[in-house]
């Protein structure tokens, strides 16, 4: 996680940097970011149903959210760089049962990620402080640890699941790409609201799902998928150095 926290630093700083008038160049813009995420099956499978010898299990993604830190660097009036840090919390629900047993019973478990976008950002300017833009680039992403439950601990019929991080495929490059509409002001700062998806290249996770009575084990597994598409509030402090032009130029006057 130290790489994590080093990127936020100095991207912060280069922002601080740039709003107090440091880089009239290249204007940077600070603000933050709030995003709840709704599974698909569009760009990824939003369920996954698996069955072993009688032992069946879905697993299925529900609403999460993310938060975070964002940067945006004006190249020009028409093209920008945009990046940050986002901490991403994912939901699951799992629905196990054993067939000709009417043994069945379901659990929830979250997930935890972080991701560092990178994206190139073009505007159109439709008024004097409405625009719209359009994002595409990579996301590197980064998965902690694994998760685990159980159900029925201390009883006859007992649930293991675990969303399994292999120490290889914590870090991963998925790939971004959103639009909106932001209403720019020079003192209150920029309101940005649009939408985003997320394709993965790789799973999320995999699952393993266990079920066990007395000597009697039987697993299912399978791999997770983490694509979403998400709603995206953003917003931007106001630069107070006089540099900043707020993007108040653009290319469609």
């Amino acid at each position: 996680m130290k790489f994590v926290y080093l990127y936020f630093c100095i991207i912060s700083i280069s922002a601080a940097n740039a709003q107090l008038g440091n880089d009239s160049r290249f204007p940077s813009y600070f603000g933050f970011q709030l995003k709840p995420l709704f599974p698909t099956k569009y760009i990824g499978q939003s369920s996954l149903s698996l069955s072993n010898q009688g032992y069946d299990v879905t697993i299925s993604q529900k609403v999460g959210y993310s938060f975070g830190g964002v940067v945006r660097v004006a190249l020009s009036d028409i093209i920008g760089i945009e990046t940050g840090i986002n901490f991403n919390q994912r939901y699951y629900h799992v629905e196990m049962s054993v067939a000709d047993s009417n043994v069945s019973t379901a659990t929830n478990f979250g997930f935890i990620q972080y991701d560092v976008p990178v994206n190139a950002l073009f505007y159109i300017k439709l008024t004097k402080k409405w625009f719209m833009n359009a994002a595409l680039g990579p996301a590197i992403c980064y998965k902690p640890s694994s998760v685990g439950v159980i159900n029925n601990p201390a009883g006859k019929h007992q649930f293991f699941n675990i969303g399994l991080v292999s120490i290889h495929k914590k870090v991963n490059l998925d790939l971004t790409g959103n639009l909106g509409f932001e209403f720019r002001t020079k003192n209150a700062g920029i309101f940005y609201l649009g939408g985003s998806a997320r394709i993965e290249t790789s799973p999320l996770f995999d699952l393993v799902s266990r079920y066990k009575n007395g000597s009697y084990e039987v697993d299912n597994y399978g791999s997770v998928s983490g694509s979403f598409l998400s709603i995206d509030l953003k917003y931007f402090i106001p630069n107070t150095g006089g540099n900043g032009q707020n993007f108040e130029h653009g290319p469609i006057e």
